[in-house]
Order: C-alpha cells, then structure tokens, then sequence
C-alpha cells in the first residue's frame, strides 16, 4: 500500500489585531515563514498558522478557519473521495479561490474547509518543536466528522474516555480535534505542547502577555489573553487561548 501522501494542519485566523497576535504567536515559540503586513504564515514545531488581517468589526474579525496543505491537490482530492466512496460522497471538489487553487472538503454536517498546495518547509525552522497547532472542528455529527478527517489523510490518535470526542494527527505536522456542540458547525483554534506548561507559562508573562494555568479533567490547560476578546466582535470571539499539555495514551 502506498503512503499516504502530504497533510499538514494550516488553520486561518482572521484578525484587526495582527500585532498583537504575532506578539502572542512569538512568545509561543511560532516563528514568521512567510508574508508580511496582513497575511502572514508562522511556523510551529507540527502545523503551521496562518493570519489574514480584516478591519476592525468585520465578520470574520476574531474568527479562525480550519484548513490543510496537501502536496498535490488533484491526487488529494482523488485519493479522499476515493477513501470516501463506500459512503456513496465525493466530499472532495477542486476549486478557484481568490487565492488560487485549492480542494473544498465538504463534511455530512455542510461544514466545509480548504486544501491549499503546501509551502516548501526545509529542515528546522527554529520553532518551538514541543508545539504543535490544533485545528478543531464543532459539530453535532462527530461520528461523521471524524470519518472525513479519516478520509482526507488524518491519522486516529488514541482518546482518554469514549465520548464522542475524536483526535487525529496530520502526517506532516499539526492536530485535529472533532468535538460534540450544539448549533451549526464551526472550527476553533488552539495549541498542544509537548512538555510543562509552567515553563511556557512564564515564558507567556515574561513577555507582557496574561497567562493562566488550570488543571482540567484529561490534563493540564494554559490560557492566554485572546487578543481579539476586546474588539467590537467581543461577545462572540472566546476569551482565552487554549494550550493543552500534550499526554500521550500509555
């Protein structure tokens, strides 16, 4: 059986506060790959983040989309509905975006997110390698989320109960949450680190950035400022966020 081919976590973060974000994104351990001004891409030590900078009050202000890079579109999307065939759906359509070409992977749910072709990565890129970026999808159908994940490349990850939560890990960096909510589909942003929160802790407020840590049912979670919480989008953008500590099923 061939591998299968390239898939890396690339979520897209729409924001009026893009300083303060690659001011947060810095002190994570996530270093500027490419762009500049109001679209930038940063690199993790898994996944990648990309942020594209809207006014003040616009609708997406504060709100993330899900998204992958694949090597090749064409053979990403054959390779999906071919993964998917035996549901009898082709959740996988080449399209023209604004920015170019790319793959629509469309969800049972009508949730739909985006293949872009991959950036070259070489090497080390003096990341963080203990973070990683979590792109999670919300939705009242996980089981079929979770199935689509599984037909675009991601690999299952164990999970610590048997709730209707699913996790997966891309080939080629990042991770992928599927999580049970009420109302229509979304995606959310977050991070994983592999190691203590504390040191990441003090690292956050060591550079002028407010930083709680909690512990929580399944480990330990750090919270940071959002910096989007205080804009006109305030109500709806989270409060905080996420960095969960990364523990491995024994």
């Amino acid at each position: 059986m061939k591998d299968k081919p390239m898939l890396r976590v690339r979520p897209l973060h729409y924001t009026s506060n893009i300083g303060s974000w690659e001011r947060l994104l810095t002190a994570l351990g996530l270093v500027l790959a490419e762009g500049d001004g109001g679209f930038r891409v940063y690199d993790a030590g898994a996944g990648r983040l990309a942020l594209h900078e809207v006014p003040a009050g616009a609708a997406e202000d504060g709100t993330t989309a899900l998204a992958v890079e694949v090597g090749d579109l064409a053979e990403f999307g054959r390779r999906t509905n071919l993964a998917a065939q035996d549901e009898g759906t082709t959740p996988a359509e080449l399209v023209t975006e604004s920015h170019g070409e790319a793959c629509r992977i469309t969800g049972p749910d009508g949730f739909t997110f985006l293949a872009d072709k991959a950036a070259t990565v070489d090497g080390d890129t003096g990341a963080d390698p203990a973070l990683a970026v979590v792109g999670v999808w919300f939705t009242e159908d996980a089981d079929a989320a979770a199935r689509t994940l599984r037909h675009i490349g991601a690999r299952p990850r164990p999970v610590p109960d048997n709730d209707e939560t699913a996790d997966f890990t891309a080939k080629n960096g990042g991770v992928l949450l599927v999580r049970p909510a009420s109302g229509p589909p979304r995606s959310g942003l977050g991070f994983e680190y592999d190691g203590g929160l504390a040191p990441l802790r003090d690292r956050l407020t060591a550079a002028g950035l407010e930083a709680t840590l909690t512990e929580e049912a399944f480990g330990s979670t750090l919270h940071v400022a959002n910096p989007d919480a205080a804009g006109p989008g305030a109500p709806s953008v989270p409060a905080t966020v996420w960095i969960s500590q990364h523990r491995p099923m024994g």
